[in-house]
């Protein structure tokens, strides 16, 4: 397992060997004591959970032939560890490649993925929009990356960037990527939501990572906005106060300002 994720990534001896995690807790489970979110205890992954977030962390890139050709080694690996909904997820992002020619396919990820706020895989942008509040999700995610000890390449991303997040998650600490996607369920909803209804081909990935999560999806809008605990922001810019994407969300606690750069790889 470990070997075909560093070949996968590039990451020979970053992938950690998970253990079967804790029967699912509630959505609001955390670290006694404490009222952050992102030290919520949902155990580490499974092998099967692992595996899903690494194939969604690889098949929800910018789209090339690299990523095509990997396709077959991807479904074989979710066949492998029984994740049949996973080789379905797959095979719709399979599809999806084979539509169109190369060019056509990155252009409608670009004009899905990249311009349309309406699919974005920031999870801050969802639940904080373009608020100053924001600015604090963010710094959350750098210093979750920061406190696992590994030196991390944002490639130009922000840090809640859902491949990213999915891709720690997988090969350096399942037990803090899980929390931090836990914390960032709203978002994760709202996406399924949106590519669910648009029909996109990432619509059964983003499914497969919610359901390795505890607690059922909801099916609206409205049962997401009860997960939430918080009041709503503040302050919004450019976004109407009803937007679903400025849904009230469980808010990580502050941290020092010296906490809030990330070391980056050259």
């Amino acid at each position: 397992m470990a070997g075909f994720f560093s070949k996968l990534m590039g990451k020979a001896g970053s992938a950690t060997e998970p253990t079967p995690g804790a029967s699912a807790p509630s959505f609001d489970t955390v670290v006694p004591g404490s009222t952050d979110p992102f030290d919520a205890d949902l155990g580490q992954a499974t092998e099967g959970q692992q595996v899903i977030y690494q194939v969604a962390s690889v098949l929800m890139l910018y789209p090339d032939t690299e990523i095509q050709a990997l396709i077959p080694e991807l479904r074989q690996l979710a066949q492998e560890v029984g994740e049949t909904p996973l080789v379905e997820a797959i095979d719709d992002v399979a599809h999806w490649y084979e539509s169109a020619p190369m060019e056509d396919v990155a252009a409608s990820y670009v004009q899905e993925y990249d311009l349309s706020r309406r699919h974005s895989f920031h999870l801050s942008y969802w639940t904080e929009g373009d608020t100053r509040r924001r600015g604090e999700a963010l710094t959350r995610f750098k210093k979750m990356y920061r406190d696992s000890g590994m030196v991390t390449n944002l490639h130009g991303e922000l840090p809640d960037y859902l491949p990213l997040v999915l891709e720690f998650t997988a090969l350096v600490d399942s037990r803090a990527g899980r929390a931090s996607l836990q914390a960032y369920r709203p978002s994760l909803e709202l996406l399924r939501l949106a590519l669910r209804d648009d029909n996109l081909a990432f619509h059964k990935l983003v499914e497969c990572i919610c359901d390795s999560l505890p607690g059922e999806s909801p099916q609206t809008a409205q049962e997401i906005q009860k997960l939430a605990r918080a009041t709503p922001p503040a302050e919004s810019v450019g976004l109407d106060p009803t937007d679903p994407r400025l849904l009230p969300l469980l808010q990580p606690a502050p941290v020092p300002s010296s906490l809030t750069e990330v070391s980056t790889r050259s």
